[in-house]
C-alpha cells in the first residue's frame, strides 16, 4: 500500500511553502493600508524576501530566523502593517529543528525591537503605535508556533526512540537465537565426535593388543577426533561466556599467552601506559580478540613468534597482537567467521579493527577500543 502513495520531494514542498508565504504576505500588505513611492517597493521586496528565504529553513533554521526577523522590522518601518507569517513559520521551523533558547530569545528581542519601530517611524499616539506593532506580530500566534513546533519534535523523537527499541529488541532476539542454535550444534556434535573418538581410540588399542600394525587412516581418525573435542570443547567455553559464568577480561590474557606458548609459539606480553579500570565489556572484547588471534596463529598462521600488546591510553584501551607466520601482503585476509566475530565485538562499542598482513610477513590485529573513565 505505500508503494502506491503519492510522495512529494521536499524540496517541492518547501517551494510551496516560500512562494505561498511571499504572496500572502504581499497579497496582505498590498491590500492594506500603505507608503507609495520608494517605501512602497522597499516595503514589498521585504514581505517578499521574508518568504522566499524559508526556501533555507530546513538546512539553516537559525539562518532564516534572522532573515525573516529583519525583514519584519524592514516592512514595518516601510510602514506595512501585517502580521509577519514569515517569521512564524520560521520559528516553527526552528523549534522543530531542536533550536529553542535561539528562539527564544530572537522573538523577545523582535517585540521589543517592533516596539521601538513603531514608536520612532509611525506618527499619532503611542497607543495606536503599539497596536500596529502588535498586528505584526502577536504573542499568541508566536507561543502557538512555538508549541506546533515543540510538539512535532517531541513526536518525531519518540518515533525515533520506538524505532531504535524496535531495532535492538530485534537484534537481540536474533542474537539469542543465533546462540541457541550454535550451542544446540555444539552439542550435538560434541555427542557424534565423542562416539567417533572412542571408537578410533578402542579400535587402535585392540590393534595394538593383538600386535597387529595400526592403519595410519585409523590413526588418523584417532588424532582428527582428539584435535576436533579440544576445539570443540573451547567454542563451548566461547559459548557460554554470559551472564551465568564468570567474565574474562584483561586480568585473564596472561593466562592465554601462556597457553599460546604450551603450543609451541613463542608468545609474549606487553603492557603499556597507566593502567586503569574499564568496562567490563571492553576488557571482554579484548581477552576475546586476543584469544582468537593467537588460536588463528597456532593452527594457521605457521608462526613462531607472537607478541601481544595491551596499551592504555587516556580514553581508549589498544589491544595488538602480531606474528611471523606465512602471511604476506599479497594475501588477502579470508573472511572467516572469527575475524567477522571480533569486528563485530569491536563495532558494537564503537571502536576500530584492523587486522591484515604486515609489510614484510606474518599478521596484525590492532584493536582501538573507546573507553569511558569514571570522573
Amino acid at each position: 500500500m505505500d508503494a502506491g502513495r503519492l510522495r512529494v520531494p521536499a524540496g517541492a514542498v518547501d517551494w510551496a511553502i516560500a512562494v505561498g508565504v511571499a504572496a500572502l504576505s504581499l497579497g496582505g500588505g498590498l491590500s492594506g493600508q500603505h507608503p507609495d513611492g520608494a517605501r512602497e517597493v522597499l516595503g514589498a521586496v521585504l514581505l517578499a524576501g521574508a518568504g522566499v528565504a524559508l526556501l533555507a529553513r530546513r538546512r539553516a533554521p537559525r539562518v532564516v530566523l534572522a532573515v525573516t526577523a529583519m525583514c519584519t522590522v524592514g516592512y514595518e518601518a516601510a510602514g506595512f502593517t501585517v502580521l509577519s507569517v514569515p517569521y512564524l513559520v520560521s520559528v516553527y521551523g526552528a523549534v522543530r529543528a531542536g533550536h529553542r533558547a535561539p528562539t527564544v530569545a530572537v522573538s523577545v528581542a523582535l517585540l521589543v525591537v517592533l516596539q521601538v519601530t513603531a514608536l520612532v517611524f509611525r506618527d499619532g499616539p503611542a497607543r495606536e503605535a503599539f497596536g500596529a506593532a502588535r498586528d505584526v506580530l502577536e504573542i499568541a500566534w508566536l507561543i502557538a508556533a512555538f508549541a506546533a513546533g515543540e510538539a512535532l519534535r517531541q513526536a518525531e523523537r519518540r518515533a525515533e526512540e520506538a524505532e531504535r527499541t524496535r531495532e535492538e529488541t530485534a537484534r537481540r532476539r536474533a542474537d539469542e537465537e543465533r546462540l541457541h542454535i550454535a550451542r544446540e550444534l555444539h552439542d550435538s556434535l560434541t555427542h557424534q565426535i565423542s562416539v567417533i573418538k572412542v571408537q578410533s581410540e578402542v579400535a587402535v588399542h585392540m590393534a595394538r593388543r593383538r600386535g597387529e600394525e595400526v592403519p595410519g587412516t585409523l590413526l588418523a581418525i584417532q588424532a582428527a577426533g582428539r584435535e576436533a573435542t579440544r576445539e570443540l570443547r573451547a567454542t563451548l567455553e566461547a559459548l557460554r561466556d554470559d551472564d551465568t559464568a564468570p567474565p574474562r577480561g584483561l586480568d585473564d590474557i596472561p593466562k592465554l599467552v601462556e597457553r599460546a606458548r604450551s603450543m609451541d609459539l613463542d608468545a609474549t606480553l606487553t603492557v603499556e601506559g597507566r593502567r586503569h579500570d574499564v568496562p567490563a565489556a571492553v576488557g571482554r572484547t579484548a581477552y576475546r580478540i586476543v584469544q582468537e588471534a593467537l588460536t588463528n596463529t597456532a593452527r594457521h598462521a605457521a608462526a613462531t613468534t607472537a607478541t601481544v600488546r595491551i596499551a592504555y591510553g587516556p580514553d581508549r584501551l589498544s589491544v595488538q597482537v602480531d606474528d611471523d607466520g606465512k602471511a604476506t601482503p599479497a594475501d588477502a585476509p579470508a573472511p572467516g567467521l572469527g575475524l567477522l566475530g571480533m569486528r563485530e565485538r569491536v563495532t558494537a562499542l564503537g571502536g576500530r579493527l584492523r587486522a591484515e598482513p604486515r609489510p614484510d610477513h606474518g599478521f596484525t590485529v590492532l584493536a582501538e577500543l573507546p573507553v569511558e573513565r569514571a570522573s
